[in-house]
C-alpha cells in the first residue's frame, strides 16, 4: 500500500502545512537501482576528530569521521568540532559514518569516551533529518571494514540508521567482480516465494548467488516461478520438520555458501487468550526450525568454509510489543542464537553467524494492519516512513559478502532507527 502522507509531503502545500503543523516531514529515501547506484552528487568529506577539517565546496553526500583515536572526555570535544559545521550541508539522503574503537575495558576513560560515540551518534540519527543516517563502526582493521563502509555510504543501506556495528579480525576476501561478488556461490533462503524472502532472492542473485528458493510445500508453485526467473532451483520443503536439516544437505551434497533464515509466522494474541498451539507454532517455525536446520547444517559439513548465515531477528524482539509475546520471544531467542554460536561456528566451521532485525517494512501483512496502527509504526522512527523489503535484501546481501568476513555476532537494525528499543 502507498504511502499517501510520503508523498503528500513531497508536494508545496504538504510541506508548507506539515512544517506549520509540527508533524513528521519524511524525505523519500534513496535506494540502490542499476541506473543511480551511488548517493547523490558530491564528496565524501573525511575528517579526525582532533584534527583541523579540510575544507568542503559544496554539500558532501557523505561524511565520515574518524574517533578511533578518541580516549577520553577532552578528545569527545573533537568530534563536536568537526562535525559541527558540516552536518547541516549533508546532502538529503547523505550518510554520517563516526569510526570508533572497541571499548578498553582496562581503561575506563577510553571505555567512556567511545561508549560516549554510541549515544551521540545515536542521538544524531534522530534529528539529522532529510532522509540522512548516522552510524557507527567500531574496528580493529580499516581494511577488513571496506565491505560495511561500502555498504553505509551507499543507497543501499538507505533504511540503516542509528546502528553500531561491530567490524573485528583482520581476515579480507575481495570478490573478483565487484559487481557480482557472491558469483560461484550457492545460497539457500528459506521463506522466500513471497515478500521479504523473496526480496532476499531477487538481491543475492543480482549479486551473482546460484539461489535455492526454500518454502512451504503449499507456496511450491510461487516458488518454482521465482527460481525460474532467478536462474535458480526452487525446493519445497516443511522448515519444521525434523530431518529438514539433513533434507537440505541431500539436496546440496557440493555444499552451500551462504544460509538465509527468513521464514516465519506471527500468531497474534495477548497472552491471557493465547492457546498453547499459538504459541508453539510461532516458536517452532521462527526459533526451533532455526535451531535444527542450522545445527544439522554445519555438523553434515554441508556449509563451506568461508560462509554465512544470516537469520531474521525482528525489533519486536529486541523492544517488545503487545499481542505478540510468541513472536517476541522467538525473535529474541535468535538474537541469543547469534551472539552463542558466532564465535563457535567461525572458529570451528569457518562459517560467520548474523542477524538482521526489520522494524516496519511495507508487505502485504503490514497492509492488512488498521489505518491509525500502521500510520504509527511508519512515523515512530528517525526517518519517519516505512521501510521495504528490499532494504532488509540489501543488508542480508552485505552480511552475506565474501568481504564481510570480519562482520560476527552482528544483529543489525533495518528500522529506520525505530524509537522502540535500543
Amino acid at each position: 500500500m502507498a504511502d499517501r502522507y510520503l508523498s503528500f509531503t513531497g508536494s508545496a502545500p504538504g510541506r508548507f502545512l506539515t512544517r506549520r503543523l509540527g508533524l513528521p516531514q519524511p524525505s523519500a529515501l534513496r535506494r540502490w537501482s542499476p541506473e543511480r547506484p551511488g548517493l547523490a552528487e558530491g564528496e565524501v568529506l573525511h575528517l579526525t576528530a582532533g584534527k583541523p577539517a579540510p575544507s568542503a565546496a559544496g554539500s558532501p553526500c557523505a561524511v565520515v569521521l574518524d574517533a578511533t583515536g578518541v580516549r577520553d572526555v577532552d578528545g569527545l570535544a573533537g568530534v563536536h568540532a568537526a562535525l559541527h559545521p558540516v552536518v547541516r550541508s549533508v546532502a538529503t539522503s547523505g550518510r554520517v559514518v563516526v569510526l570508533g574503537a572497541p571499548l578498553d575495558l582496562a581503561d575506563h576513560h577510553q571505555a567512556a569516551a567511545q561508549q560516549a560515540l554510541e549515544g551521540f551518534t545515536r542521538s544524531l540519527g534522530k534529528e539529522i533529518g532529510r532522509g540522512r543516517t548516522v552510524n557507527l563502526v567500531r574496528l580493529t582493521d580499516r581494511d577488513a571494514a571496506e565491505s560495511t563502509l561500502r555498504f553505509l555510504l551507499s543507497p543501499k543501506s538507505a533504511y540503516v540508521s542509528g546502528q553500531v556495528i561491530e567490524v573485528r579480525g583482520t581476515a579480507l576476501e575481495v570478490p573478483v567482480d565487484r559487481d557480482r561478488p557472491l558469483a560461484g556461490r550457492t545460497a539457500l533462503v528459506t521463506g522466500a516465494a513471497r515478500g521479504i524472502g523473496a526480496a532476499v532472492a531477487e538481491t543475492l542473485a543480482r549479486d551473482g548467488a546460484q539461489v535455492v528458493v526454500l518454502d512451504v510445500p503449499q507456496a511450491e508453485e510461487d516458488a518454482r516461478k521465482l527460481a525460474e526467473t532467478l536462474g535458480g532451483r526452487a525446493l519445497a520443503l516443511d522448515i519444521t520438520a525434523a530431518d529438514a536439516g539433513e533434507r537440505i544437505a541431500a539436496e546440496l551434497p557440493d555444499g552451500l555458501d551462504v544460509l538465509i533464515h527468513n521464514a516465519g509466522i506471527t500468531r497474534d494474541r495477548r497472552l491471557v487468550n493465547m492457546p498453547a498451539d499459538r504459541w508453539s507454532s510461532v516458536l517452532d517455525v521462527n526459533l526451533a526450525s532455526v535451531l535444527r536446520t542450522t545445527d544439522a547444517l554445519l555438523a553434515a559439513g554441508t556449509l563451506r568454509p568461508g560462509g554465512r548465515i544470516v537469520a531474521t531477528a525482528s525489533i519486536a524482539g529486541l523492544a517488545g510489543n503487545a499481542g505478540q509475546t510468541n513472536y517476541g520471544a522467538s525473535k529474541a531467542g535468535i538474537v541469543g542464537l547469534v551472539r552463542s554460536l558466532a564465535p563457535r561456528a567461525l572458529a570451528e566451521h569457518g562459517v560467520t553467524v548474523n542477524a538482521v532485525a526489520p522494524g516496519f517494512i511495507e508487505t502485504k501483512m503490514t497492509a492488512a494492519v488498521p489505518l491509525l496502527i500502521r500510520e504509527a509504526g511508519r512515523r515512530m522512527n528517525s526517518l519517519a516512513q516505512g521501510g521495504l523489503p528490499v532494504d532488509v535484501a540489501e543488508t542480508t546481501a552485505w552480511l552475506a559478502h565474501p568481504a564481510s568476513g570480519a562482520v560476527n555476532g552482528q544483529v543489525v537494525r533495518i528500522c529506520g532507527q525505530s524509537l522502540l528499543g535500543a
